[in-house]
């Protein structure tokens, strides 16, 4: 009797492993197309990802930058004060996207150029994704939005 309650508790014991791990593997499977980095162009032009990677950079807009092309194609680049990346995204751009303004664009960096595939702007006058202000303050031309 002893042994048979043994048993059954190391089978469930052995179970629950079995469970737990599964589930582990499929969560980490579902997100593996989910999780996207964030690097500044600094970043990307010292160490250039691969084409296949999909990431995130953000910096301000250059001055100067955003040429419109035919169709909804929009090229413009993006800086930390240290390094410039063009960027080319193919859409309409958000209503508060303008030069020397945050973004943040999702998309992969292709023989030099960032190919977006989705650009996210500032939402108020003074807000700046944090990853941006951070890449900006490494850089040292980070400067407080005035209040």
């Amino acid at each position: 009797m002893k042994s048979l309650k043994k048993q059954r508790r190391i089978q469930v014991i052995a179970l629950a492993f079995v469970a737990l791990a599964a589930s582990t593997a499929l969560i980490g499977y579902a997100m593996r197309d989910g999780i996207n980095f964030f690097r500044s162009p600094s970043q990307v032009v010292e160490q250039p990802p691969v084409p296949t990677e999909v990431f995130r950079i953000g910096g301000l807009v250059s001055e100067g930058s955003i040429v419109r092309g035919q169709g909804e194609t929009v090229r413009f680049s993006v800086t930390d004060g240290g390094a410039t990346v063009p960027v080319t995204y193919r859409g309409v751009l958000p209503d508060l996207f303008e030069e020397n303004q945050g973004m943040v664009g999702t998309g992969r960096y292709i023989n030099g150029v960032f190919e977006a595939s989705e650009i996210l702007a500032k939402h108020d006058e003074t807000y700046m994704p944090k990853e941006v202000v951070d890449a900006l303050k490494a850089q040292g031309v980070y400067q407080e939005p005035d209040t």
